[in-house]
């Protein structure tokens, strides 16, 4: 098996090196939702995920009813910001963006109203996410109107929605939906709790992930990602699920 980004053989701290090359979730436009609060903060921790050996990314503000009212033109005018930010710096890497969405009556409403919707990739595939507490109730629905509409949706962080953590079926369902599974590498260094982690493993041994992510936020994230890069689950996840994040 061809591995990606193969461990540096000159650095003196021997980091491990990403085995792919793109990330698609992250939170690294400042100022507009729960992710980096500075342009400062945000160029630091895009160069040291690029020492990873990370060379592109996608990040992924979230969009949320009343909490992070982002739209693609907030969106867009930070990314070139924090473009500028890392030109200035000479930080060679590719940035993009698009959104996390979070399923609520205000992403119905988007879906119904045919607003556009900031995508990724060259299939139109879209990040969304659900409540922690509790399934949206119309999820069947605004999943199937997506997929009609010609989007690929991707489910970020599975692992964390506790409420279906004990009916394996949910997450058969929607890989046979063709749902695309988005892991949080972090959960498989316990960064949330150990259910979570628990399930990663469960779902990562099914083969049910399509992509994986940093959700990168802050300096706490990197840490947690930097530790899960060369263990035996990083290592499990290449070897029984089929990661799109290099076929974009």
């Amino acid at each position: 098996m061809k591995l990606f980004g193969i461990f540096s053989q000159t650095t003196a701290k021997q980091e491990a090196k990403s085995h792919y090359a793109t990330d698609i979730h992250s939170h690294l436009i400042p100022g507009i939702d729960d992710g980096v609060k500075t342009l400062e903060e945000s160029v630091s921790l895009i160069k040291q995920l690029h020492e990873t050996g990370i060379n592109r990314i996608i990040t992924t503000p979230h969009i949320r009813g009343e909490l992070y009212e982002n739209t693609p033109d907030i969106i867009l005018s930070g990314l070139e910001q924090v473009k500028e930010a890392l030109k200035e710096q000479q930080i060679e890497i590719t940035i993009e963006a698009a959104a996390e969405y979070y399923v609520d009556e205000y992403f119905g409403e988007k879906i119904r109203n045919n607003e556009p919707l900031m995508t990724f990739g060259h299939q139109k595939y879209i990040l969304i996410e659900f409540s922690h507490f509790s399934p949206p109730v119309n999820y069947k629905t605004i999943l199937f109107d997506l997929q009609s509409r010609g989007y690929h949706v991707v489910l970020a962080h599975p692992e964390r929605y506790y409420y279906f953590h004990n009916n394996m079926d949910v997450f058969q369902d929607f890989y046979e939906r063709g749902i695309l599974l988005q892991l949080n590498l972090v959960s498989l260094a316990g960064f949330y709790d150990k259910p979570a982690m628990k399930i990663a493993r469960k779902l990562i041994e099914k083969g049910f992930y399509s992509f994986a992510g940093s959700d990168l936020h802050n300096k706490f994230y990197l840490d947690a990602y930097r530790k899960i890069l060369s263990s035996h689950d990083y290592m499990q996840l290449k070897e029984r699920c089929v990661i799109m994040n290099d076929m974009l």
